[in-house]
């Protein structure tokens, strides 16, 4: 049997059905987002949907080259291909244009592209090489430094492009390592910070007292204190010593309280001198009794409250005006229905206008209106809503969760670890953005600014997981076609 014989049987056409039923679908939404009256055709190359149409046919070319390629080529030169994006993401930073607020497209003539789009598939790459080297095994810290410097890289030069949207996706890649043996305490701390900074951002407006500190960072450190109890009495099960730094706290509570009747404290510094007392005492136990159990504990202390302190900074000095504003809409510290708002509610609006089975095609008053911003391409979920109700709501999600099942599948019947790892790979970046995308157009989700695969107009994210998804299709059918 032939070569190209081998790939055409070996090539898993199921992935490759779901993807063409969910490109026409995103063609179709695009249409009926962007419509207008004078639009003579879905092929009106005037109109969005025209433009769509040859990104399309532009991208079933690419996916078609890439089943070309010899599977061997990916994993030989997965670092090249991770270190020439990383050298284009930082050449991005300097000769982009600004495009609303960001410096993170190319524009090549009439062509734009975002290289933080190819950057996934070369994390994914450089992931796969490198867990896939000799004897590598995920049980210590040290093991983990590199993956975690692999996904941090690329995450630092797309946040240095005020691109924080694209950034934020990286985190999927956690998925991955935990799968792969990742101790879960890291996906728990991950849960924890999410938290800490919730918490921070949204109190930190309720101050105390004058000059007295602000609730967020009191609750704050309250929440890292309780954690610390309930490793003591949990997980190392040491009640007293969870009982003495019980019985510390209150001291300490008690006493402030009593002071500031005379003495106005900002309760701030107490909260930090509890966290830094308690971190001694742990360090007392550890050099007197030898416990070894409470090391980890302090670093993960010491490091959240530096994370407390950091957030008020991260919030005001690192995320844009627009995205501030996104964010305290969700946590309720700003309702602005006109404003940072305003795209959230029109988007909810047109989705529970469309009901159980939608208003139909093209009929869809609050998109034809144009009453939802970026409504063909972060927020093209509210066109399905309000044109096709609860019922093709749910028929594109059930598509896009066989779509998800599908590529899991491919990845447990690997039997080598880089096409195993890549593949997990594809499918964390591709749930992280159904989740945040379409939780965010509910209003659930922070607005972050990232498409819905497949469905979002622009070629640049079509052609980025279009590469994403064809390069794990080709490693896939290699497996067939060593057997041959």
């Amino acid at each position: 049997m032939s070569k190209n014989v081998s790939i055409k049987y070996a090539i898993d056409w199921t992935t490759v059905f779901y993807y063409v039923v969910l490109v026409f679908m995103g063609w179709v939404s695009v249409y009926g987002a962007s419509y207008d009256f004078d639009q003579t055709s879905i092929l009106d190359w005037d109109h969005r949907a025209g433009k769509q149409f040859v990104w399309i046919l532009t991208a079933f070319g690419i996916g078609g080259m890439l089943l070309l390629i010899d599977y061997k080529m990916y994993n030989y030169f997965a670092y090249v291909i991770y270190g020439l994006t990383l050298a284009l993401l930082i050449l991005t930073i300097f000769i982009a244009p600004e495009i609303k607020g960001s410096r993170s497209w190319l524009v090549i003539g009439p062509i734009s592209f975002q290289p933080a789009e190819l950057a996934k598939m070369a994390t994914a790459l450089a992931l796969a090489k490198f867990m896939d080297s000799y004897n590598y095994k995920l049980k210590s810290y040290k093991d983990l430094l590199p993956l975690v410097a692999f996904i941090f890289i690329p995450f630092v030069l797309i946040i240095l492009q005020k691109e924080t949207g694209s950034a934020l996706v990286f985190i999927a890649f956690m998925l991955v390592l935990y799968r792969e043996g990742m101790n879960g305490i890291f996906l728990l701390l991950t849960v924890f910070l999410i938290l800490l900074f919730i918490v921070v951002i949204r109190f930190s407006i309720i101050p105390i007292g004058i000059n007295q500190g602000s609730l967020g960072m009191v609750l704050s450190m309250g929440i890292i204190t309780f954690v610390q109890l309930c490793y003591a009495f949990f997980f190392a099960k040491n009640k007293r010593e969870a009982f003495i730094l019980l019985l510390g706290v209150l001291v300490i509570v008690s006493i402030s309280i009593i002071v500031n009747l005379w003495f106005k404290l900002d309760f701030n510094y107490v909260a930090l001198f509890t966290v830094v007392a308690s971190c001694i005492y742990w360090i007392v136990i550890e050099v007197f009794y030898r416990f070894k159990k409470y090391l980890l504990l302090v670093l993960i202390t010491i490091g959240s409250a530096l994370f407390c302190f950091s957030s008020d900074y991260f919030f005001n000095k690192v995320l844009q005006p627009h995205q501030q504003s996104r964010i305290k809409v969700l946590l309720a510290m700003d309702e602005d229905l006109s404003g940072a708002g305003y795209n959230v509610n029109q988007s909810k609006i047109a989705i529970g206008s469309g009901g159980l089975f939608g208003k139909g095609f093209l009929n869809g008053t609050q998109t034809k209106l144009n009453y939802v911003p970026e409504q063909d391409t972060d927020f093209i979920f509210c066109t399905v809503g309000e044109e096709y109700g609860f019922v093709g709501s749910t028929l594109v999600l059930v598509i896009y969760w066989l779509f998800l099942m599908r590529i899991i599948r491919i990845a447990e019947r690997q039997r080598e670890t880089f096409i195993r790892i890549y593949a997990y790979s594809v499918a964390s970046v591709f749930f992280f953005h159904l989740m945040i995308n379409i939780g965010m157009v509910l209003g659930i989700m922070p607005v972050i600014g990232i498409p819905l695969p497949f469905f979002s107009y622009g070629g640049s994210s079509l052609w980025g997981f279009t590469v994403l998804l064809f390069i794990l299709i080709r490693l896939d059918a290699s497996r067939l076609e060593r057997m041959n």
